[in-house]
């Protein structure tokens, strides 16, 4: 039986169907792969961290760059619990509370971080705490965080896992193979439908993390400039 047999017979669209499923999947994760090294940037510059940036690999698999992903946003998250522990252990018990109501007016709170971080850098810095009033004032970051490391792993553990993120430009019939080769063939069908139910819910997930960090990035480049 002919290649193109096993895949959805008579169906040629179904089958540019999986390459752009694919691609839409790569195009989410390169966005994040992007925000992610946004958000290192500012946090090693602003509030005294090392995080190393990420870079997407190209010759691994799903699986590979969504833990490069997971491995990075629990670098971050890790920080983020430390500024906070760092806040709460620091700030009158009143205080950390305004810190942390989101009804607090956020020039309020920026004079409340920029006192604790005189202390814990050394310096007296407003950059400082406006980042850490996006990061621990505001819980959009934070959830949003939570929300795409929970979708990555449910990715990298799907049958698109194992599937490599490179075999775009190969032509067809490679991708066809390799998708093949990366689930049986009576879990085609499954592979293609994991494809469109973890890409509406990634996509989404992803614009609103992108669109977090970058709005917390933003205001504090035009802050410093």
């Amino acid at each position: 039986m002919a290649l193109s047999d096993l895949l959805y017979p008579d169906n040629p669209k179904r089958r540019q169907e999986v390459i752009r499923l694919h691609q839409e999947l790569l195009d989410c994760m390169s966005v994040n792969f992007l925000a992610t090294n946004e958000l290192i940037g500012v946090l090693n510059a602003h509030l005294g961290c090392s995080i190393a940036h990420i870079q997407m690999r190209k010759t691994g698999t799903i699986k590979e760059n969504c833990d490069i992903i997971i491995q990075a946003m629990g670098e971050i998250q890790q920080e983020v619990r430390k500024i906070d522990k760092e806040m709460k252990e620091k700030l009158d018990p009143m205080l950390y509370q305004k810190l942390c109501d989101i009804k607090e007016p956020e020039v309020g709170k920026i004079a409340i971080a920029h006192k604790v971080f005189s202390i814990i850098l050394g310096e007296a810095t407003s950059t400082a705490g406006l980042l850490a009033v996006k990061l621990i004032g505001s819980n959009v970051i934070t959830n949003t965080v939570s929300k795409l490391v929970t979708l990555l792993a449910q990715i990298g553990a799907s049958v698109l896992g194992g599937i490599g993120i490179a075999i775009l430009g190969l032509g067809i019939d490679v991708v066809l193979q390799a998708i093949l080769g990366a689930v049986e063939r009576d879990q085609l069908l499954a592979s293609v439908k994991s494809y469109e139910d973890h890409l509406a819910e990634f996509k989404t997930a992803s614009e609103k993390y992108s669109c977090a960090i970058n709005e917390a990035t933003s205001i504090v480049k035009h802050k410093t400039q």
